[in-house]
């Protein structure tokens, strides 16, 4: 299961914890995904979408 958008495609980056003494150590940032029934294509999927593109309102809910 990967964590990845189904809309955008917005997933995991990786960087560095840096602190005041320069010292770093590897690190991710994981997207904000929430699973939800939406209509695509006329039927209803569950499908991971991230909190951005659900409040543009990419996709329409499932009701």
């Amino acid at each position: 299961m990967a964590r990845k958008c189904d809309i955008c495609g917005k997933g995991t980056i990786s960087g560095n914890n840096v602190s005041h003494a320069h010292n770093t150590t590897r690190r991710v940032w994981k997207p904000n995904l929430v699973k939800m029934q939406a209509l695509i294509g006329g039927s209803k999927k569950t499908i991971k979408i991230c909190t951005r593109c659900l409040r543009t309102g990419k996709v329409q809910k499932a009701l």
